[in-house]
């Protein structure tokens, strides 16, 4: 049994795949070049697989792709191959709903606004001269500050993709008392943190107008790309927030700039953009009620590791003729 590799991996890693199968022939290929003259014979392809090296492949059954969205390996001649095709999803649902639920809190106590006024050396409440006259009335007072902060057990989480990802995002809102809603492509058998059920995709408008804050966690696919215009978001209230975690590609940039400009919604956190990097002299990076991260909300320690756990186990699984783990629908991607 042969596996080729494409990006070659590090040794250790090398090493972790070839203790599960010791029996296989593993070619960790430096080039596109070798991994090309090794496809022939290969029974399996880990990493990023292209049309050329697929021409080459005579006896494929199995391609393990490096990531968890798969907009950028999927070909026409790969969606028609009959090999069955892997990703890593499943390795970054905690990391990402913390970084969510980061967002939420800086909109939801104006963190995002005291960072800039601490750059500012500008010691003032939100809400500016009436909020400090208010907040002086004494304890126990409703006050104009009150007013610039969201109490999170009165607020909606509406989650667009309820996947592995979306999930865990819910019930991390779930915990700040949060009421939250879904919308998924496939509803059926997801609940929501309170037992109620996942809409399907016609109750997005619905979901968007009901929410205080929308948090986008589906992937890339042609359903979702540019899904999110200026009709989409106009069924945002004013008071409420997009969160974007998912794909850049969903969100028409021009249109949320729109509708920021409008005030037709409060604020906007992005960590995936229509292109990446964001060109530093787009409009986005001067909202002061926009948080821009670059592409990070899946960083952490632990998913290098996770990563490696995930491959290893489907080559084990593989040379044992077991099921694989996250098996896609290459027609969906994903």
């Amino acid at each position: 049994m042969k596996l080729v590799i494409h990006p070659a991996v590090e040794s250790d890693r090398l090493a972790a795949l070839q203790a599960v199968a010791p029996a296989a022939q593993f070619v960790n290929a430096t080039d596109a070049h070798a991994a090309q003259a090794a496809m022939p014979g290969a029974d399996a392809f880990i990493g990023k697989i292209t049309p050329e090296l697929l021409a080459f492949a005579d006896r494929l059954t199995w391609v393990q792709s490096f990531t968890a969205s798969l907009e950028h390996y999927m070909f026409p001649a790969l969606v028609e191959h009959a090999c069955t095709m892997t990703n890593v999803r499943g390795l970054f649902g905690d990391v990402i709903a913390d970084q969510v639920m980061g967002y939420v809190l800086c909109f939801a106590r104006n963190l995002h606004t005291y960072i800039r006024r601490q750059v500012e050396h500008r010691y003032e409440p939100v809400g500016g001269e009436a909020a400090r006259v208010s907040a002086a009335t004494g304890p126990g007072t409703v006050n104009a500050m009150d007013r610039g902060t969201i109490y999170l057990p009165d607020a909606v989480m509406g989650v667009f993709g309820y996947g592995a990802i979306g999930q865990v995002i819910a019930r991390r809102a779930a915990a700040f008392g949060m009421t939250v809603r879904g919308v998924d492509r496939f509803p059926a058998g997801k609940t929501l943190p309170d037992g109620g059920a996942v809409a399907g995709p016609d109750a997005l408008p619905a979901m968007l107008a009901a929410s205080d804050f929308v948090v986008i966690a589906a992937p890339h696919t042609p359903e979702t790309a540019r899904l999110f215009d200026a009709a989409m978001l106009a069924h945002l209230r004013p008071s409420s927030y997009l969160i974007n975690i998912g794909r850049g590609a969903i969100v028409i940039l021009d249109d949320l700039v729109a509708a920021l400009r409008g005030g037709t919604l409060a604020g906007a956190a992005l960590d995936v953009y229509e292109v990446e990097p964001l060109p530093t002299d787009h409009p986005l990076w001067d909202f002061p009620n926009v948080i821009l991260t670059p592409h990070t909300a899946g960083y952490s320690p632990v998913i290098a590791a996770r990563h490696l756990a995930t491959i290893v186990e489907n080559v084990r699984r593989f040379t044992h003729g077991e099921p694989l783990l996250n098996v896609v629908d290459k027609t969906l991607w994903f």
